[in-house]
């Protein structure tokens, strides 16, 4: 008797979109579900370890580098696969999301690199998940363009040579895809976004000379890393183009894989392209990991820490010092600022940070930068120009005089700096903003001339919460308590209604956003991410 057919993936309580037939067909559908059946087991196994994992910091209050895996950080003999020509020169990227604006922006950008993105500056409606896969392929052959309805103002993309190189970022192995099940299962959003982009892409991107190439996020372990590569190997094969084709680079924004970054390497050795430094979900993650470590990891206000911190700057040469030595792109971190129309003072004042920012890693060895906005890609570019030249790169320069311990990365009482009560209205003012951007269906958000995405979120929700559980007393002589919380949010609405008015504040989701906040900041049991019980509330 012959075994039965696999069930079918079926489209689940969603809208019916334009096009969506483009992308959504019989064998890219049956693409992602062979991946949910192959990898998905593996993936939940995984998301248990990291529950296991941090019930082990909750009782020991360290981490150090892993005993078993000592063999592969001694070995000097392997390199990740040669660089392909189009991901040798990362000295800026840009990152955004998949909207179709952003789309031919982002490419004619002059930034070398543009970081595509599904994860945190997307709110993955089923609208954005479906026409963010239909845009990608719209510029890949060239049948792009925009007209903004407000100010009549066309867009459409440079000639082929000068367009950035497309790095694709697909969500987090936490995340699932609601509209997308097999047998009543949803399919991880991470299979979704990487299984329909690799299937329609793969061979058309390398018909253009370039290849699939992807930004891996929120890795916590080198085996979340080896799954990556069993996915690459197994898509490689099924839509036949050679092994080593697909590249990744990892984002260590967890204070775990930052105790992993040659093991990760290593596992996905014929695949990786590199490693990024990404600030605020690394904060966020040595909250979460450390909540209950006792006043040395109470973090003061976000931008109190700067990269210059002891602990982080432990973090960020590391990372140079063990890509360079492994054959791998250093990546360094986010300029968020976004150019005021209307303040050159704040221009002055800001660019100069960025350009600090910039010269400082590429003084350290990085090899190319984030930038949230076209405006900053000369500035980053100068930054890089001046220690690169013609070089695409520094990976010769070896950093060995880097010596990370363990304790370093974790050493946040080495930081002198203590939360604040103007820090706390921050954290509480952008995150009721941003969330409630993101229930809108927006997840790049524009705040106090930043552009947030869902990591900003993350980290005021988490220090609202460590402050609150620390006991914090502020400068001002109040503590942190739910009450205060909650008085402070209920401000800040009040703000935001006289500022926007009663009718957009009425048409908006602002009483919802503060809400979630709230339950988020304030529920003792710390729920992992913030986006979970926001995508329970996300329309579409």
């Amino acid at each position: 008797m012959s075994a039965p057919a696999p069930s079918p993936l079926a489209i689940v309580d969603a809208e019916p979109l334009p096009r969506q037939e483009e992308v959504l067909t019989e064998p890219a559908l049956a693409f992602v579900a062979e991946l949910h059946r192959r990898f998905t087991p593996r993936r939940d196994e995984l998301l248990a370890r990291r529950a296991e994992r941090r019930a082990e910091i909750a009782r020991t209050s360290t981490l150090d580098f892993l005993p078993e895996t000592a063999a592969v950080r001694a070995d000097d003999s392997w390199r990740v696969a040669v660089c392909p020509p189009a991901l040798q020169d990362r000295r800026v990227e840009i990152t955004g999301p998949t909207d179709r604006k952003m789309t031919i922006n982002a490419l004619n950008s002059g930034a070398r690199v543009w970081l595509a993105d599904f994860e945190d500056a997307s709110a993955p409606t089923w609208e954005n998940v479906v026409l963010g896969q239909i845009n990608l392929s719209d510029a890949y052959t060239r049948n792009i363009d925009f007209t903004d309805e407000r100010s009549g103002k066309s867009y459409a993309l440079k000639d082929a040579d000068q367009l950035a190189t497309v790095v694709m970022r697909p969500r987090g192995w936490h995340l699932n895809e609601r509209h997308l099940q097999v047998d009543g299962v949803p399919v991880p959003g991470a299979l979704v976004d990487f299984g329909l982009y690799f299937f329609h892409n793969a061979q058309r991107l390398l018909d253009l000379g370039k290849g699939p190439y992807f930004y891996l996020p929120k890795t916590e372990s080198h085996l979340e890393a080896r799954l990556w590569n069993e996915v690459f190997v197994f898509a490689q094969d099924y839509v036949g183009i050679p092994q080593g084709t697909v590249r990744a680079t990892v984002l260590i924004e967890t204070i775990t894989a930052a105790y992993e970054m040659e093991e990760i390497l290593y596992e996905l050795r014929d695949h990786a392209s590199g490693l990024n430094a990404g600030r605020w979900d690394y904060l966020f993650s040595i909250v979460k990991n450390f909540r209950d470590g006792g006043q040395k990891f109470v973090l003061p206000d976000r931008n109190a820490v700067t990269m210059t911190a002891p602990f982080m700057r432990a973090y960020t040469e590391l990372l140079v010092r063990t890509c360079h030595k492994r054959g791998a792109h250093a990546i360094g971190g986010m300029a968020a600022f976004i150019p005021s129309r209307r303040d050159a003072e704040v221009n002055k004042v800001a660019f100069e940070k960025v350009r600090a920012d910039k010269d400082r890693e590429a003084g350290d060895g990085f090899d190319g930068s984030w930038v949230a906005h076209p405006d900053l890609v000369p500035i980053a570019m100068e930054s890089f120009d001046k220690v690169l030249g013609d070089r695409p790169n520094q990976k010769d320069r070896l950093r060995e005089d880097v010596h990370v311990e363990a304790a370093d990365l974790i050493a946040v009482d080495s930081l002198d700096a203590k939360p604040t009560y103007p820090g706390l209205v921050n954290a509480v003012q952008v995150g009721i903003r941003y969330i409630e951007a993101w229930l809108r269906g927006l997840g790049a958000v524009a705040i106090f001339n930043l552009m947030e995405d869902a990591a900003t979120a993350e980290i005021s929700r988490s220090q609202i919460w460590q402050w609150i559980n620390a006991g914090v007393e502020f400068e001002n002589g109040e503590h942190a308590t739910p009450e205060l919380a909650r008085k402070v949010a209920a401000e800040e609405l009040a703000n935001i209604r006289a500022e926007i008015g009663e009718e957009a504040f009425a048409a908006g989701h602002w009483q919802q956003a503060h809400d979630l906040l709230l339950e988020v900041s304030l529920d003792q049991d710390y729920v992992d991410f913030l986006t979970l019980p926001a995508y329970e509330q996300l329309r579409g």
